[in-house]
């Protein structure tokens, strides 16, 4: 008989707040904690082996992140579909969803290595990445991507436990391999004086250790999501549910990891400086966006499993709720770090150039995060409601086709770095503009019904 362990939570019943409050906190840790993975091989090598080394790891951050967006969208939307049917009790169908997703996670791994390990060069060159930060930036990316296939299956691993309501088991197994991953930074850079590419091996061994630790929990018996080494394959009906969902959260994570490369591109041709100041302002970004994105995984989790047993009021309070909790805390996040960017830079990177122009970015932007935090928000509950179409049709209009049309027009009109890092707050309050006329008038609350008469 299938049941629900204790650490899965149903989040059709009790008080909203207390639960996505309670839910995403371990989400905000785990991610705390993940941020840390990426940032603490850029520090590390920064700090041992100097500015070039920690441009060309930050150098490749949004080439990452293009790369693995696509596989962490889908994730999403296999989620989704996982919560749906955990809230409607329909426990046959999250083990076909469940064991079907981790067959796509591994032929989604296996994918990933291979592009990643072959075509690293062309890429990094398309960035136009600096000739002085090229040689680490290939040798950082390429080790990096070995790990593809457990970078992959962690987060499968992870949106697997989340879509049930457990967030605290995958924050457990992704402490201890942190702690892992810095330990084997120090340890291969600073004591055996490695070279960039040891700090992308340690990442790889310190993600296997999560992946093994994920497994070894789902395998244990009695609970909804169990999984059964030799059940684990395509199921036709379940591919297609979680391509319905989880192509456009796929295809949304690319668009926005494309757009992000591109402005890379455009900020690499002023020099190692700029990159290396884009990349630290990015990990700060990361950081401080932790809170709001696990608000968002909190609203998709408790709207989609709310529709999925029928209470849309419940649902919508729930969506509601969720947005005001991310745009107050975005906003004062944004205060803060507007306040104290130069300290915040110079943390990663002290050289006054990088400071200077990571402050001038930081500064440019943080007081728009509130708005920011109401475009991922409002995406999180189209995702909850099945709609992910939505969210990647409008982030492929405004903040890749709008924001690379306004930087190419500028950047010729008068080449200075100070004019691209306003493409972002524009783009932003953009989509928030049309993501509430669609949040108040679009009847977000009844996508399940349609995709059930259809």
């Amino acid at each position: 008989m299938v049941n629900t362990a204790k650490n899965q939570k149903d989040m059709t019943k009790g008080k909203i707040s207390t639960l996505m409050i309670t839910f995403a906190l371990p989400i905000l840790l785990s991610q705390f904690f993940q941020q840390l993975y990426n940032s603490a091989d850029a520090f590390i090598v920064g700090k041992v082996l100097g500015t070039n080394a920690f441009a060309a790891v930050t150098s490749s951050g949004n080439l990452i992140f293009l790369m693995t967006s696509f596989f962490m969208g889908t994730s999403m939307g296999a989620g989704i579909v996982i919560s749906r049917h955990f809230g409607a009790g329909e426990f046959d169908k999250v083990e076909r969803a469940v064991h079907t997703h981790l067959a796509l996670g591994l032929i989604g791994g296996v994918a990933l290595t291979l592009i990643g390990v072959l075509l690293t060069p062309v890429l990094l060159r398309l960035m136009d990445t600096d000739e002085a930060v090229l040689p680490e930036a290939i040798e950082y990316f390429r080790y990096y991507f070995i790990g593809g296939i457990p970078l992959v299956m962690y987060n499968v691993c992870q949106s697997i436990m989340n879509a049930v309501g457990d967030s605290k088991r995958p924050l457990y197994y992704l402490i201890f391999s942190s702690v892992t991953n810095i330990v084997l930074d120090l340890l291969f850079l600073a004591v055996f004086k490695f070279g960039v590419w040891s700090a992308a091996v340690a990442t790889g061994i310190s993600q296997l250790l999560s992946v093994i630790l994920c497994v070894i929990k789902l395998s244990h018996p009695g609970s909804v999501i169990t999984i059964n080494i030799k059940k684990i394959k395509l199921n036709g009906k379940m591919v297609a549910e979680i391509i319905k969902y989880g192509l456009p959260s796929g295809i949304q994570n690319s668009v926005i990891g494309l757009a992000n490369v591109i402005v890379q591109k455009y900020i690499n041709s002023f020099g190692a400086f700029a990159t290396a100041a884009y990349g630290a302002h990015c990990k700060i970004e990361g950081f401080a966006f932790l809170p709001i994105n696990s608000f968002t995984m909190a609203i998709s989790t408790f709207v989609g499993q709310n529709l999925g047993a029928g209470l849309k009021d419940r649902a919508k309070k729930g969506a509601r709720f969720g947005l005001i909790a991310c745009m107050v805390m975005a906003g004062v996040i944004g205060i803060i770090y507007f306040i104290f960017a130069e300290n915040f830079i110079a943390f990663f990177e002290s050289a006054p150039e990088v400071v200077r122009l990571g402050k001038l970015e930081a500064r440019t932007v943080s007081l728009f995060y509130f708005v920011l935090a109401f475009s991922h928000g409002v995406a999180a509950v189209c995702r909850g409601s099945g709609k992910a179409f939505v969210p990647m049709l409008v982030m492929l209009l405004v903040w890749c086709v709008v924001r690379i049309i306004y930087i190419i027009i500028v950047m010729n009109i008068v080449h200075n770095i100070a004019y691209i890092y306003p493409a972002y707050p524009m783009t932003w309050v953009i989509s928030s503009i049309i993501f509430l006329i669609y949040y108040k008038f679009s009847g977000w609350v009844n996508g399940f019904d349609e995709k059930a008469k259809g």
